[in-house]
């Protein structure tokens, strides 16, 4: 506290001019913890305050003068509280990081750095200002997410709860096209399930097995919200593929057969996908190149000669994430392995061998087991779900953190002239 009172004492500084006239340069307005917020730092925000109002047409809206003081001496304080936070964490923003940030927002309003600096001065604002004060969003942007990003949980059940949502069907779900064949009894519709499932087309035993009064148009229900659709057939086709096919569903009016026809929507996407297996061999001190190539063709020729691929890889691959599992990499989409594994992969056809190959980690040789183009729309769908989620959970606990912080806090507010 000794810091600071001296550190009062000399933030009043008086420059002595031949007429003798005092000249005020700036004061200390708060004392929070072991920092402080200057009078000029308030008086700024007040005027950004209310030039944002009167340009936004909200002029007549702002609170009176000593509420809207009040307002920007607590988002000070809770400023520097955060920043104090940062400091003792070690928290840095570095010059090239900011620099890299600058040119980010600058590309975001469609503007090169030097016109986007060109654009501050002609409204009048600092560059060297800008850059300070982004500088301690990041810092403060570190802070709320080491202090609360840490705490939040968010469950399986949770996640289902929220995607049955109104909200979020309606913003987040893909709009369905669905087919429905109405029978009245069970064995009837267990018969047409049978026939389905042998292939035979849905909308042709619609038009002559529905009971629906759109048998006729192959039992087209249209293009459906998911928040639309009866919770029935909701949970009957949600999260399946195009083409799926529901079991029977009793109703009231009887059973229906549900197929997902199509589906369209922002978070509908889908990926070429292989399923690969591997064995790899890196060379050593001990093992160069030339034998490590070699050694694998033995591994290789024993498997064309019919021996396990799972055991050759299990007893001979020295890749620690596959070698346990036989060599299986599970299912890869583009963009995901070595530029020379991925070109290997696309050039062997399913249920081939390739020849052995050289990457960055080594060589290999691999199979390629089965190909699909994989419907993401719900992975998609759930990644954006946990988002809001987490993004909700995010902000109450920031309100709670800042609430404390704010309690727990040494805070002194100066009355000044």
């Amino acid at each position: 506290m000794k810091k600071i009172k001296n550190l009062l004492l000399t933030s009043v500084l008086f420059v002595g001019s031949i007429n003798s006239e005092e000249v005020t340069l700036d004061r200390i307005a708060i004392i929070v913890g072991d920092g402080v917020v200057l009078e000029s730092q308030i008086n700024k925000m007040l005027s950004q305050y209310k030039k944002s109002a009167i340009q936004q047409n909200q002029g007549n809206q702002l609170p009176p003068d000593s509420i809207l003081l009040e307002q920007v001496r607590e988002r000070l304080i809770i400023e520097e509280l955060q920043l104090q936070s940062g400091r003792r964490a070690g928290i840095r923003i570095g010059d090239a990081e900011l620099n890299e940030v600058v040119a980010n927002v600058a590309n975001q309003n469609q503007l090169s750095v030097d016109a986007f600096i060109d654009s501050l001065k002609a409204r009048g604002e600092s560059y060297f200002e800008f850059r300070e004060q982004l500088r301690k969003e990041l810092i403060i942007q570190r802070v709320q997410r080491g202090k609360v990003g840490s705490q939040i949980v968010i469950t399986d059940q949770e996640l289902d709860a929220f995607l049955r949502t109104d909200e979020a069907k309606a913003q987040l779900l893909p709009e369905l096209l669905l087919n429905q064949i109405l029978v009245k009894d069970l064995n009837t519709a267990k018969v047409l399930k049978e026939s389905l499932d042998e292939g035979k087309d849905f909308q042709e035993l619609a038009k002559k097995n529905s009971l629906a009064s759109n048998a006729s148009s192959g039992g087209s229900l249209g293009w459906r919200k998911s928040n639309d659709l009866p919770n029935l057939f909701f949970d009957a086709v949600n999260g399946q593929v195009k083409g799926f096919i529901s079991q029977p569903l009793k109703s009231g009016a009887g059973y229906h057969l549900i197929m997902l026809t199509d589906k369209r929507g922002p978070f509908v996407g889908y990926e070429d996908q292989w399923k690969v297996r591997h064995i790899l061999m890196s060379p050593t001190k001990l093992r160069d190149e030339t034998f490590t190539r070699e050694e694998l063709e033995v591994v290789r020729n024993r498997l064309i000669n019919g021996e396990e691929f799972s055991l050759l890889a299990k007893e001979f691959s020295e890749d620690p994430g596959s070698a346990n599992k036989g060599g299986d990499l599970d299912w890869l989409p583009l963009g995901t392995t070595a530029p020379e594994f991925e070109s290997m992969m696309l050039q062997t056809p399913v249920g081939d061998v390739s020849e052995v190959f050289e990457s960055q980690f080594g060589f290999h040789f691999l199979e390629v087991l089965d190909k699909r183009n994989y419907d993401r729309t719900m992975d998609i769908v759930e990644d954006r779900a946990y988002g809001a989620l987490f993004s909700r959970k995010f902000d109450e606990e920031l309100e709670n953190s800042l609430r404390t912080m704010r309690a727990e806090a040494f805070v002194e507010v100066k009355e000044l002239d």
